[in-house]
């Protein structure tokens, strides 16, 4: 993947309109919001186990609640979002980034050590050399790692090609229901690709001024489907409400 080109002209447009969201165009990953911040707290707090499971980060910009599944042991994490620029410019960067110190393999090289390369490189008036660059080891944290993007009905679409398709133990998502017309779609990922066991954690404010959505418009719109049940786990009250709800299947 490019790091380089912007293919959907996304830098330009946001920059050009001095604005955080194009609605359809770009759906703002490349700011970190307050919400994601208010997730990261409560799992860190809550103490949530990732080990050995199978994790989604829907909507995920800069990747940091996937990026703290995978430090944490999940045993695969999918980071998705809407603008390929997004994914290609920040997140993938961003979980390499994280990732380097612990894949990072510290040892000397087997032809001298440390002290040998200096005095080379101070013979030739230059540096002494770096490692070589290879591809990630098999059992490192990028292996565990899929990249997707794209709307959420064209990522449900493509993994469900899969057989069998992935069931997540943990859904996360972040500041994700701002727009009223997005809900079947987010409500049809959590109802097809979340586990029966699982669990969607979805952090979010009160109410969107200027675009419509919010917690309590959801809320309505999932007691209507009644598949999921919801509890709030988390609520931010100073400033715009904010609040983390966790969501889970209904007993049959």
């Amino acid at each position: 993947m490019s790091e380089l080109l912007d293919g959907e002209n996304v830098l330009a447009r946001t920059a050009a309109q001095n604005t955080d969201l194009i609605s359809g165009v770009y759906e703002g990953g490349l700011k970190v919001w307050e919400c994601t911040y208010d997730l990261l707290e409560h799992l860190e707090a809550e103490g949530e186990a990732f080990s050995g499971k199978r994790v989604l980060d829907l909507g995920c910009g800069a990747g940091l609640l996937g990026i703290l599944a995978l430090r944490r042991g999940a045993r695969e994490v999918h980071f998705q979002d809407y603008n390929s620029t997004v994914i290609e410019r920040l997140t993938l960067p961003n979980v390499l980034l994280n990732c380097e110190d612990d894949d990072d393999d510290s040892g000397d090289d087997d032809d001298g050590g440390a002290g040998g390369g200096d005095e080379e490189g101070e013979k030739d008036g230059c540096p002494p050399p770096k490692r070589k660059a290879t591809g990630p080891p098999r059992d490192s944290k990028l292996a565990r790692c899929r990249f997707f993007s794209g709307s959420w009905t064209t990522f449900l679409t493509q993994v469900l090609k899969n057989d069998p398709p992935p069931k997540y133990d943990l859904i996360m998502t972040s500041e994700t229901i701002y727009n009223t017309d997005y809900y079947p779609a987010l409500h049809e990922v959590f109802h097809r690709l979340l586990d029966q066991g699982g669990l969607v954690y979805l952090a979010t404010k009160a109410h969107y001024f200027g675009v419509g959505g919010g917690l309590y418009l959801f809320q309505n719109f999932v007691e209507e489907k009644d598949i999921f049940k919801m509890k709030r786990v988390k609520n931010v009250e100073h400033g715009l409400q904010r609040h983390v709800v966790a969501m889970s299947f209904k007993k049959p």
